[in-house]
């Protein structure tokens, strides 16, 4: 699915994009030329000299003296646009995210494919290991579909591990109302897929609904600088940041810090102490960060940020299908009682007649796996296998190796 809006560029978004070209997309000295010189066009047409007056880098310098290769760029991305092979938001338009604005260094444009609408919606940013462990796989996964079927967009950098479960839990909607709720921010050209098997993934986000944005200029290839950038905006777009897994020198830090310097809320889920590849998420909450094991702690937690916001009658009106039922986590014992106004008490779930026997062997108080063996006289393997269609339902949970009824 692409929505993306062909235009004729202006004499002043051509100049914007000519020094975004000479720049090499720096932001600071972007914002110095347009300070200086009061508009792009202006700034775009001083001499070298000026500009060399005003610090900026000889590389830029020499980018500004060959402006016919500069007008080449520009054509090549007007034709892009026309072709519909992308999109592209100024700072100054309506449909450029409000959220972005409000940080210290918003990017004057953004190219992007897909539906750029959810660009406005509220997000959450959902970040992590690049090489997580299976219990940190399933728990990204299960709280990114958790809060996309509670209308919220999931926000992420596109990475191998963590963001890629976050992505994939996001798209994992039955309902057609509640798929596409993901952005993912990329480290390279909008042109660019990077990893390179994750090809399949950047289709299933724009096909589904979703949408990918790159401050960067098509052909941008990756950079160990550009990722940290990339970092900027997921957490500029976003409410709040959740690390679901991070060794202490991951880049999803850097997101967390981000978004603790921008005023907004950090969450981080616990592992075991000994758990090496948790040991940022134990920094976080040391630091001062949110611990916490269930959605809808973060829901209760940023819903005070929605009222009088844009974001809030996006979500009011989002779809009909807010339900969550389908789930793995259960509502928490400890839970506010105060929820989010986008959600709805999940609907009863019919359990399959394959796995009536077991669910009615369950309680509320929970049983282990050999209790439950020896009550339903199913093998290991079709017990664990029956217990998580009934996790999947959203009709079971599991705490500390017991089972019990939601």
């Amino acid at each position: 699915m692409m929505t993306v809006a062909t235009f004729t560029l202006s004499d002043e978004q051509r100049a914007i994009l000519a020094l975004w070209f000479e720049l090499n997309a720096s932001l600071s000295s972007y914002h110095k030329l347009i300070h200086t010189y009061g508009s792009a066009q202006l700034a775009w047409q001083a001499g070298v000299e000026s500009w060399r007056q005003l610090g900026i880098h000889h590389t830029h310098l020499a980018r500004h003296e060959q402006p016919e290769q500069t007008r080449a760029s520009i054509d090549n991305i007007q034709q892009a646009l026309i072709a519909e092979k992308y999109g592209l938001l100024f700072a100054d338009q309506p449909d450029y995210p409000a959220q972005l604005l409000e940080i210290y260094d918003p990017p004057p444009l953004l190219f992007y494919r897909g539906n750029r609408e959810l660009l406005r919606w509220a997000q959450i940013a959902i970040v992590g290991s690049r090489k997580p462990t299976p219990h940190a796989q399933k728990t990204t996964f299960d709280m990114a579909q958790y809060l996309a079927q509670a209308g919220y967009v999931i926000t992420s950098g596109l990475a191998i591990g963590v963001d890629k479960r976050a992505h994939l839990g996001a798209l994992a909607q039955t309902d057609v109302a509640c798929q596409g709720r993901t952005v993912g921010v990329m480290g390279t050209g909008i042109d660019v897929n990077y990893p390179n098997h994750h090809d399949h993934l950047f289709g299933q986000i724009t096909e589904q609904g979703g949408c990918i944005i790159s401050e960067l200029l098509p052909h941008t290839l990756p950079h160990k600088h550009t990722f940290p950038r990339r970092n900027r905006l997921v957490a500029g777009l976003s409410l709040a940041t959740i690390v679901t897994e991070a060794t202490i020198k991951s880049g999803s830090l850097i997101t967390a810090r981000l978004t603790s310097e921008q005023g907004k809320q950090v969450f981080a889920i616990p592992s075991h102490i000994d758990n090496s590849n948790a040991e940022g998420c134990h920094h976080l909450i040391r630091e001062g960060a949110t611990l916490v094991y269930h959605p809808q702690q973060v829901l209760d937690d940023i819903s005070v940020q929605l009222p009088s916001q844009s974001q809030q009658h996006q979500l009011a009106n989002s779809s009909k299908a807010q339900s969550l039922d389908k789930s793995v986590f259960s509502p928490p014992a400890t839970s506010k009682t105060t929820k989010p106004q986008q959600t709805k008490p999940a609907p009863s779930v019919t359990i399959p007649e394959h796995l009536t026997t077991l669910f009615e062997k369950l309680d509320w108080h929970g049983q282990d796996l050999d209790a439950l063996i020896l009550a339903t006289n199913l093998t290991p393997a079709q017990l664990i296998g029956q217990l998580m269609e009934l996790e999947l339902l959203g009709t079971v949970t599991v705490q500390g190796g017991r089972y019990s009824r939601i």
